[in-house]
């Protein structure tokens, strides 16, 4: 049996909350679904293992990432299946299209997006499809936020939801 915890964050435009670098450091491996605006973020984000996927999100291209290359869309295998992940934003500005988004990374376990700072679950159908929030200081909707993916290869994949409230 082999289980790993992955941090999940995305649309950090420049800040990453300090509750949210304890917990990657907690975690196996670190995601970021987008709008990062800093490799000091990249940098900021330490599992244990060192592993950090990071997509590039729509503002990527006008802050200090300009000169960074990463992928629009990555996918990675976690113990009991694929990890995908997106800024969400080619799927419909305001609220991403989820079927759209099955539909175009159909052999995920879970697609991660953000994009939206909402923090979203939704395990309707499979793939589930999840946002993390905001883990920065925009348009955090009460606190940054993060998401934990405890990932197993023989049980059901846990998602656990953190918020930090604004100030704390």
């Amino acid at each position: 049996m082999t289980t790993i915890k992955v941090a999940v964050v995305s649309d950090t435009h420049s800040y990453l909350a300090p509750e949210i670098i304890q917990i990657i450091k907690e975690c196996d491996i670190a995601v970021h679904a987008g709008d990062i605006c800093g490799t000091d973020i990249l940098e900021a984000m330490q599992p244990k293992t060192g592993k950090v996927y990071a997509v590039t999100g729509n503002n990527d291209p006008y802050c200090h990432l300009a000169n960074t290359e990463l992928p629009e869309v990555l996918s990675f295998e976690a113990p009991g299946g694929i990890i995908t992940v997106e800024h969400g934003h080619k799927h419909g500005a305001h609220q991403p299209d989820h079927d759209l988004m099955r539909k175009a990374h159909p052999n995920a376990k879970v697609i991660i997006y953000g994009h939206t700072h909402k923090k979203i679950i939704d395990k309707s159908a499979k793939p589930w499809i999840i946002n993390p929030g905001a883990a920065g200081k925009t348009r955090t909707h009460g606190g940054p936020s993060c998401l934990v993916l405890s990932c197993s290869d023989d049980k059901e994949w846990v998602i656990t939801k953190h918020r930090f409230t604004e100030g704390d």
